[in-house]
């Protein structure tokens, strides 16, 4: 099964991803100091907003949060990248604080756990930064509004029904996921079970592990999946950081061509094991277009177009005009399959 990008994003894409890379070292600061210090307001250098990843140095951040600051430039506002280096639960809670004190117009997050920054996060809310969470989502009283991906259900279907057609839908498989407490990591390992318990009898889910998205710990769950399970057949990895290493590591190992590996990740990170055999296909969304697309909602929160309530709509540049669904989410589009006959017409 395919799935397509949403035509916007499709359209978006091939002129954004050539400069994402370009971009994606720029502007960033990684010392905590949350950028501008100017207030909240709409129109020109008025509007500072800091994009705050899980950690830095994770080139899946490194793509959407170039997309922001490029946004972020299109209309004229001040653009700061800050975060910790690990992607520990807590760790993004001195960077919200500070990036409060100055003052910024709004934040924009990817949560490293659901609650441990909310106090945070709703004391600079308290201070009139606006706050958008994207990709990794925090409790929703937390924050004003969730740019979203991909629906959390066509996220987990897609990664199954990868994994089912790669290993004949039969077989031994296991998760290799980022952190223990990932917001969207957990939704969709949760999704997936239910869809392999009730579409895929002959699928058995034997492990699910953690490389905290660090491309080392994750190499090394590689290797011990495969020790722990001799009759694995296939690993899903719903983290960019988690499938580039495993790939890696089963590009050099006996298992290259034997157990299938899928789930979600970048071009240019898979396109080497691609080419040699280590992967099929997997998915993923255009990373920049969802920085892009968090940005703009951040400045529609910021200009009070929106608040957050369930029908606003606002324009989002390249991208077109979206609408805030239930909850304050806003939905980015479906995710795309890549694979041997498409990824070299991506660059990201």
């Amino acid at each position: 099964m395919r799935f397509q990008i949403r035509r916007s994003t499709r359209s978006a894409a091939v002129a954004l991803v050539a400069g994402l890379a370009l971009a994606a070292c720029g502007g960033g600061d990684d010392g905590g100091d949350g950028g501008a210090t100017n207030g909240a307001g709409s129109g020109g250098d008025a509007v500072s907003i800091t994009f705050l990843p899980k950690n830095l140095g994770n080139p899946y951040f490194d793509t959407s949060d170039a997309g922001g600051k490029k946004a972020i430039e299109e209309f004229g506002g001040t653009y700061a990248e800050v975060g910790p280096d690990a992607g520990s639960p807590d760790a993004q809670v001195p960077f919200i604080n500070t990036a409060a004190q100055q003052g910024v117009s709004a934040l924009v997050v990817s949560a490293n756990d659901p609650t441990a920054i909310c106090d945070a996060l709703n004391e600079a809310r308290d201070a009139d930064v606006k706050v958008v969470t994207f990709d990794s989502d925090t409790n929703a009283d937390c924050r004003d509004l969730y740019v979203n991906q991909a629906s959390t259900e066509g996220i987990a279907k897609a990664q199954v029904d990868l994994i089912a057609e790669q290993i004949g839908d039969a077989g031994e498989i296991a998760i290799l996921s980022a952190s223990a407490n990932a917001t969207n990591q957990n939704a969709w390992i949760e999704l997936m079970k239910e869809e392999l318990g009730a579409s895929h009898p002959n699928i058995t889910l034997v492990d699910t592990v953690y490389g905290d998205d660090d491309d080392q710990t994750s190499f090394d769950k590689t290797a011990a999946l495969l020790q722990a399970h001799p009759n694995l057949k296939g690993i899903v990895s719903p983290t960019t950081v988690g499938i580039a290493a495993a790939a890696r590591y089963l590009s050099t190992s006996a298992a290259k061509g034997t157990v299938a590996l899928t789930g979600l990740g970048t071009p240019n990170q898979l396109r080497e094991y691609v080419r040699n055999g280590t992967v099929t296909a997997f998915a993923l969304w255009n990373p920049g277009d969802l920085g892009y697309l968090a940005a703009y909602a951040a400045k529609a929160l910021i200009d009070g177009t929106i608040t957050g309530k369930d029908g606003d709509s606002f324009d989002a540049g390249d991208l077109g005009t979206f609408t805030v669904g239930a909850d304050g989410e806003v939905l980015l589009g479906d995710p795309f399959t890549f694979d041997a006959d498409n990824i070299d017409q991506f660059d990201f």
